[in-house]
């Protein structure tokens, strides 16, 4: 995928997809305009994440989106996709050499701008950090802060994403101060339907228009 890293980066999530919806919700945020697409699932049921990560796949590839899958080298590796790594999911530069210079490769910076040079110089293609507002994923109070996006900005020549509690009304003050993407679980995924996913995706893409 050759397109700039900028835009709505949805992230997955086992139990608010479960129950057959994991599918038809994501096709309905990438006809929404998603760019990105993390594929996030703690399960140890090796042979539901290969299945469920192929057919992700290639909904990607149908709407010009690219996958990421989170904190699985070896799934990414098998199916050529892109991968994201927490600061406790192993080494961005094995990443890179294993996956190819190509390859999307995401790492976790929390509110460190040295996390993020340091994943810069082993290879990320873009640096997230977070938590900017309370989250449903990872409770806790909020670490990182609008400032951290403009002195990243300053300091960083990699797309930058913002993460955590992010809505579609937080979402503008974040872009403004210098993220390129602003990943979203909850404001996306928690909905009644399909419908209302592709619309909440149309809503946040959006944001990318001006």
């Amino acid at each position: 995928m050759n397109k700039p890293l900028r835009g709505l980066y949805a992230i997955t999530d086992s139990q608010l997809l479960a129950g057959g919806r994991l599918l038809p919700y994501v096709a309905a945020a990438l006809a929404g305009g998603t760019r990105l697409l993390q594929y996030r699932d703690k399960s140890a049921d090796a042979a539901r994440r290969l299945d469920e990560a192929g057919a992700l796949a290639e909904l990607c590839a149908r709407h010009g989106a690219a996958l990421i899958v989170n904190d699985d080298l070896e799934l990414a590796a098998r199916l050529g996709v892109g991968l994201h790594l927490g600061q406790e999911d192993g080494s961005l530069a094995a990443a890179r050499a294993r996956l190819g210079e190509a390859a999307i490769i995401g790492g976790t910076c929390h509110a460190r701008l040295d996390l993020a040079e340091r994943a810069v110089a082993e290879g990320a293609s873009y640096v997230a950090f977070g938590r900017f507002f309370n989250s449903n994923t990872k409770p806790g109070a909020p670490a990182a802060t609008p400032e951290l996006l403009e002195q990243a900005r300053a300091r960083i020549a990699r797309p930058i994403v913002a993460i955590g509690g992010v809505t579609l009304e937080t979402a503008p003050g974040l872009i403004r101060r210098g993220a390129d993407m602003v990943a979203v679980i909850h404001a996306l995924f928690a909905a009644d339907s399909a419908a209302e996913v592709e619309r909440r995706a149309r809503a946040f893409a959006q944001l990318f228009a001006t």
